[in-house]
C-alpha cells in the first residue's frame, strides 16, 4: 500500500472508498498504537491517507465515520474518530473568528513584500521550499511534499516547528506553503494547525520538534542537528467571535441551478431536499489558495474530483458548465441559466466563501438568490466549536448518536 506518488491519490469516489476499505481493519487499535509513526513516503501505511478525499468531500466525514463504527467498537475508534473531529472542530472555530483568516492573508502578503525587499528572508524561504536547509528530516519532508502532495501528521507539526523556531521564517509562508502543495490543505486545518505551533492559538501553547522525538517516530531514519531548544511562543491579535450563520433553505418556487465547488463534492444532500437544478457549473478556485502559483497535481486533483461527480450525477445536474474561474463567468452563467435561486453547499471560510460573497453581491441586483445548503454533519458540530477541542471532544458521542441517516445512505453514488 504506497504512498509515494501524486499518482497514488487517485481523484474519485470509488479511490478514495478502495483506501477506506483497505485501511477500515486497521482504524481500532492498530491506529491507536502506530499513528504517529512516520515511516516515509510509500509507508504510511499506519495512518488511513483519506485526507485528500474527505477534503473535498468525494468522500464524507460521516461516511468514513460509520463504516468504522461499523467494524470497531466506539473506544477502540475512539483516536480515528477524534482525528476525523479535527478538522471539523477547526473548520467550526474559524466560521465563528472569521478574522483569523483575514490575519493570516494580511500577515502572508506582508511576508511576501519582505520577501521582495531581503535577499537573505528570500535565500532561506527558497532553501526551505526546495529542502535545502542541511537539516535533512526538514529536507526530506520538503521534497516529499513537493513530490506527493502529502505528509504524515507528525512530520507536519515536526516541519511548521523547525519552520518558524529554528528556521526563523514567517509562520505565514509555511503555512502558505503547505497550501501551495497539500492534496488536503484546507484554510481552516492549516492556518490553525501552524497557529497552534506557533502558540498563537492557544496562548502560550507552542509545539518543540525534539530531535530524540524524530528520530523515535521516523524509526531512526533522522536525528537532526541543530533544532532550536526552545520555542517562545508569537504573538498576536485575538480576534473576536461572531455568530454562526444561520441556516438557509430552498424556495420551492422559484426555478434553481447547482453550483458545486471543492469544498464538498458530494450533494446526495441537495438532492435529498428536492433540488432539481436546470442547469449545474463548478466553481474552481484551487489557484485562489494562494498568492502564488500552486502545484499542478493540487490543480489536476481538483479539476479529476469535480469531473467524477459531475459524472456520476449526471442525469440530475441538467446542463453542465465543468469550470468556471473568476466571479464575471459565474454571474453571466447564473444569469444565461434563467434560474432564480443558485443553489450552493455551504462553504466554510476561505477561497470558495470569499467568492460566494462576492457573487451574492453581483446576483443581488437581478433578484437572484444565493442558497447555501448546510450540511447536517456541520450545523450540529459547529456550534459545540467555541473554545478548545477537549470541550468540542466531551461532544463527539453525542454527535455520533446524530449520525444516523445523514451518513451512508444518502452520500454519493459509487
Amino acid at each position: 500500500m504506497g504512498h509515494g506518488t501524486v499518482q497514488d491519490f487517485i481523484p474519485t469516489r470509488t479511490a478514495g472508498l478502495e483506501r477506506l476499505s483497505r485501511f477500515l481493519p486497521h482504524a481500532g487499535a492498530d491506529y491507536a498504537r502506530m499513528r504517529n509513526h512516520d515511516l516515509g513516503a510509500g509507508l504510511h501505511v499506519h495512518v488511513s491517507s483519506l485526507s485528500p478525499w474527505i477534503r473535498h468531500r468525494l468522500l464524507t466525514e460521516a461516511e468514513v465515520l460509520e463504516a468504522v463504527l461499523a467494524r470497531h467498537s466506539p473506544n477502540a475508534a475512539e483516536k480515528f474518530v477524534q482525528e476525523v473531529y479535527w478538522r471539523t472542530y477547526w473548520k467550526g472555530w474559524l466560521e465563528q473568528r472569521p478574522a483569523v483568516w483575514e490575519m493570516y492573508q494580511r500577515g502572508l502578503r506582508a511576508a511576501l513584500d519582505r520577501v521582495q525587499t531581503q535577499s537573505g528572508l528570500r535565500s532561506n524561504w527558497a532553501d526551505a521550499c526546495t529542502g535545502q536547509t542541511g537539516i535533512d528530516a526538514f529536507d526530506h519532508w520538503a521534497q516529499e511534499l513537493v513530490q506527493t502532495g502529502y505528509l504524515h501528521n507528525h512530520a507536519r507539526m515536526w516541519f511548521a516547528s523547525i519552520w518558524i523556531f529554528t528556521l526563523r521564517l514567517p509562520w505565514e509562508l509555511g503555512a502558505d506553503f503547505f497550501l501551495r502543495h497539500l492534496l488536503d490543505g484546507d484554510p481552516a486545518s492549516n492556518t490553525l494547525s501552524w497557529r497552534w505551533v506557533a502558540g498563537l492559538q492557544t496562548k502560550g501553547k507552542t509545539y518543540l520538534a525534539r530531535a530524540d522525538n524524530i528520530e523515535t517516530y521516523t524509526g531512526g531514519r533522522f536525528r537532526p542537528k541543530g533544532l532550536a531548544s526552545v520555542a517562545v511562543p508569537l504573538d498576536g491579535p485575538d480576534a473576536p467571535r461572531v455568530p454562526l450563520p444561520l441556516p438557509q433553505t430552498l424556495d420551492p418556487s422559484r426555478s434553481c441551478a447547482l453550483l458545486l465547488h471543492d469544498d464538498d463534492l458530494s450533494p446526495a444532500y441537495l438532492f435529498d431536499q428536492g433540488l432539481t437544478p436546470v442547469a449545474t457549473a463548478c466553481l474552481v478556485t484551487a489557484r485562489d489558495r494562494s498568492p502564488l502559483h500552486v502545484a499542478p497535481h493540487l490543480e489536476r486533483f481538483v479539476t479529476g474530483a469535480m469531473a467524477d461527480v459531475t459524472t456520476r450525477w449526471a442525469d440530475r445536474l441538467g446542463p453542465l458548465t465543468p469550470a468556471l474561474t473568476g466571479i464575471e463567468a459565474v454571474v453571466d452563467w447564473a444569469r444565461g441559466t434563467g434560474a432564480r435561486q443558485i443553489v450552493t453547499p455551504h462553504a466554510p471560510i476561505g477561497p470558495n466563501a470569499t467568492a460566494l460573497r462576492t457573487l451574492e453581491a453581483a446576483l443581488n441586483p437581478d433578484g437572484i438568490r444565493l442558497v447555501r445548503l448546510q450540511r447536517p454533519f456541520d450545523s450540529a458540530a459547529w456550534p459545540h466549536a467555541t473554545a478548545g477541542f477537549f470541550k468540542f471532544k466531551e461532544k463527539i458521542p453525542a454527535l455520533i448518536g446524530s449520525l444516523k441517516g445523514i451518513g451512508l445512505v444518502s452520500s454519493g453514488r459509487n
